[in-house]
């Protein structure tokens, strides 16, 4: 069975950080591209944040700048730091672990920014 497990959202003020990580435990997690993506209320979900295998880096226009996406494959492990934290930013976000026809998804963490 593969599992994939957010942490680290929660509440934070405006111009804070916030630190996400997720695990997966997919075997062949090297060759997996990995990414953030996040769903606000009455919105659809979006793509936030994406490495690939190699560690090459894509980002929502929202996001560039602001956030940082990183990858520890010895620990099967992708991180999304985020700073400057905007209201905007408010949303479930999903960790997506993906290869082709497989793709996994993590359960969501929440993130509210607000003072």
């Amino acid at each position: 069975q593969v599992q994939v497990v957010e942490s680290g959202g929660g509440l934070v003020q405006p111009g804070g950080s916030l630190r996400l990580s997720c695990a997966a435990s997919v075997s062949g997690f090297s060759y997996y591209a990995m990414g953030w993506y996040r769903q606000a209320a009455g919105k659809q979900r979006e793509l936030v944040a994406r490495i690939s295998s190699s560690g090459s880096t894509n980002y929502a226009d929202s996001v560039k700048g602001r956030f940082t996406i990183s990858r520890d494959n010895a620990k099967k492990m992708v991180y999304l730091q985020m700073d400057t934290l905007k209201p905007e930013d408010s949303a479930v976000y999903y960790c997506n672990v993906g290869l082709e026809i497989r793709n996994y998804w993590g359960q969501g963490t929440q993130v509210t920014v607000s003072s």
